[in-house]
């Protein structure tokens, strides 16, 4: 075995400490977040001929030039590092070098437990950048919403309720042309119908309909200044929600296009029926990659997704409890796949059932069938084979009890 390395990265500075096989101190330096500082990092694990570097996290900046560099990269949860802090603390007090030390000294004694990160193909971080921007300026548009929903409620829950969605495109124009109870009174049928025309409103509601729920909504009494100051917060939100809504548009469009195109996007396009599901589709293909290493069973990747419990052991009792060290964005795409197919796919549908009967909760039952569901997602996955529901064993037994 011959050396290893801990990195405490930071985002300014990056300490660096080096041990041989035994545990004694080779290197322990600092290097500078910029260009001359990863270069002189690198270099000195080159010199002293790193077996592997470990590190708080699975991606960035340094960690790809790590691995560009054909360093191999242990990924270290931050609780890990924190859990193993109190076998070194007569050594140092807690620092950013300690912290250095500790990690080369888990990569050195512990290596064996922490499988080196298994990079995906340029296609998939691709396809991992677009997702996760989508899903985090939907975080986004979510909380302005509420937000724009709030304020609304208090001084006119009219317009909050004429359309479905208070950050859809009709109801974004709508505030804007309308922000103020003051700024409708002279909003009829006609007026209205205009402007719905004018947006290319494909709603099922009537001018007439519309307008009675804005007028039979509660009247709020609010005094003038008040109004002027939630008419401004309204038109503000409204202007912040906009550009977000549409650049979510662009990246569902980039999305689908994505995954249609990738190499593995058949394997996961495959188990969905909907068409607006390729957005799940390409999020289980984010966030699974497409290095069949990294998940060598579907036990690997049933934990990573949350959906196998964790067993609990204390003398002659024994429970399972709810898996919260996971990846949570995979976790929510695999439940989103339970819970569809749970409508539509006989097989999904009756283990669900039958969950929900043996006294699980929903969110249970949807974890059981998720689980089931990855059992046969890392088989395609590894096979790069497409999910085929006549090969489907089980799914041919709910089939042939149905007569």
């Amino acid at each position: 075995m011959g050396a290893i390395s801990g990195i405490d990265w930071a985002s300014e500075w990056h300490e660096v400490h080096i041990s041989d096989e035994l545990g004694r101190p080779l290197a322990a330096r600092q290097f500078a977040h910029d260009e001359a500082g990863i270069s002189a990092l690198i270099e000195l694990l080159r010199l002293n001929e790193i077996e592997c570097c470990a590190i708080e996290r699975p991606d960035g900046l340094l960690v790809g030039r790590l691995l560009a560099a054909g360093i191999p990269v242990l990924a270290i949860h931050p609780n890990q590092l924190k859990a193993a802090r109190d076998r070194f603390r007569a050594a140092a007090s807690k620092n950013d070098r300690f912290d250095a030390m500790v990690l080369c000294e888990l990569a050195r004694t512990d290596r064996h437990r922490f499988p080196a990160l298994a990079p995906s193909g340029d296609e998939t971080l691709a396809l991992k950048v677009l997702v996760r921007t989508r899903e985090d300026l939907v975080e986004a548009r979510v909380a302005l919403a509420n937000q724009l929903r709030s304020q609304l409620e208090a001084f006119w829950p009219g317009a909050e309720r004429i359309f479905a969605d208070v950050d859809s495109s009709i109801a974004l124009a709508f505030l804007e042309r309308y922000p103020s109870p003051s700024d409708a009174r002279g909003l009829g049928e006609k007026r209205l119908a205009s402007f719905l025309a004018r947006h290319g409103y494909c709603g099922r509601k009537t001018p007439s309909e519309l307008l009675g729920r804005l007028r039979h909504a509660p009247q709020a009494i609010v005094g003038e200044l008040e109004a002027d100051a939630r008419r401004a917060a309204v038109l503000g939100l409204v202007a912040a929600l906009r550009p977000i809504v549409c650049q979510i548009g662009q990246l569902t469009s980039q999305i689908a296009g994505a995954i249609r195109t990738h190499p593995d996007g058949p394997i996961f396009l495959a188990f969905f029926r909907d068409p607006k599901s390729v957005l799940t589709a390409a999020g289980l293909l984010a966030e699974v990659g497409d290095n069949r290493a990294r998940y060598p069973t579907n036990d690997a990747l049933a934990a990573d997704g949350g959906q196998s419990p964790v067993a609990v052991q204390s003398g002659k009792r024994t429970s399972a409890s709810f898996r919260w060290a996971c990846d949570k964005r995979l976790r929510n795409h695999i439940s989103t796949l339970a819970d569809s197919t749970r409508h539509w796919h006989p097989w999904a549908k009756r283990l669900y059932t039958r969950a929900r009967e043996r006294g699980a909760d929903h969110p249970h039952a949807l974890r059981i069938v998720g689980r089931a569901w990855t059992r046969i997602l890392w088989r395609c996955w590894q096979d790069r084979t497409p999910y085929d529901p006549s090969r489907h064993k089980a799914l041919r037994n709910v089939l042939a009890d149905r007569g």
